[in-house]
């Protein structure tokens, strides 16, 4: 009897672009995906639609339950408390390890810059680059099953980013303004401080998306970033100081002002 084989690398650019489809909202949270469909989507043979649902079940893009037809997962609240407090546990403990060698990635600074260009442009589009800022750390300490076991949390955390700055709820100024200072306190070999920085960056994160979803956000949303200390004096995130692309360095009075809206250009 003739074995079925499925072609992996047609699999993998199908799982791509599902899962590509499902960070921008093309597929919306609780689509219905069935072989057909993801068959007749691209072309291809049931045996290949199905070896691709199964991928992304497995990696929690789509969920089945009770053997019934595959969805595109919807976060609610408690599922966003979980993957970013499960990011929190994992990353900061490779900023202590990262400090303790004044380790600093280049690729996160590149990260980090091409996020400010991107706010000084007036875009919310960072979560490429924002994922790319974190993962870059993790894989900066050299360790393969360490980055395994992150970038099994990857989409997920993609996913939830997606959702947040598609609301227009998390300032590009603060990430920037905050990854910074983490790069910082890596550099001085701060490993302890750079734990406390994270832990506030990715609360705020976790708390303005749980609210977006329908939970009542903690106290973390709204308090002050401690990356941007000189708050009394200085514009609004709308205003980014003259020089400084995207408000990097910039100062704002509140983190609900900050999240009011990208930078305006000013004609004369």
């Amino acid at each position: 009897m003739a074995r079925d084989i499925v072609v992996t690398s047609l699999v993998d650019a199908v799982v791509d672009d599902l899962r590509t489809l499902v960070v921008q909202g093309d597929l919306a949270p609780g689509t219905p995906l069935t072989e057909k469909d993801v068959a007749e989507r691209y072309d291809i043979a049931r045996a290949s639609a199905r070896a691709a649902i199964e991928r992304l079940t497995a990696e929690h893009v789509l969920v089945r339950r009770n053997h019934k037809t595959a969805r595109v997962v919807d976060l609610g609240p408690d599922d966003v408390r979980d993957i970013y407090r499960t990011r929190t546990y994992l990353e900061s403990e490779v900023l202590r390890r990262l400090a303790h060698d004044r380790l600093v990635p280049a690729s996160a600074r590149e990260a980090n810059a091409e996020i400010a260009t991107l706010w000084a442009d007036g875009s919310y589009a960072v979560v490429e680059p924002d994922m790319r800022f974190h993962t870059s750390l993790v894989d900066a300490l050299g360790s393969a099953r360490t980055s395994a076991v992150y970038h099994s949390l990857a989409f997920e955390v993609k996913l939830c980013m997606a959702q947040l700055q598609g609301r227009q709820r998390l300032s590009p100024q603060i990430i920037v303004a905050e990854h910074a200072r983490l790069l910082e306190l890596l550099e001085a070999g701060d490993g302890d401080g750079a734990a406390r920085l994270l832990d506030e960056h990715l609360a705020r994160a976790r708390e303005l998306l749980a609210a977006s979803l329908g939970g009542e956000a903690g106290p973390e949303a709204s308090r002050p970033s401690s990356a941007l200390p000189d708050q009394d004096a200085a514009p609004l995130a709308g205003s980014p100081p003259e020089g400084q692309p995207g408000g990097v360095g910039a100062r704002a009075s509140t983190t609900q002002e900050a999240a009011d809206g990208p930078p305006r250009h000013r004609h004369p």
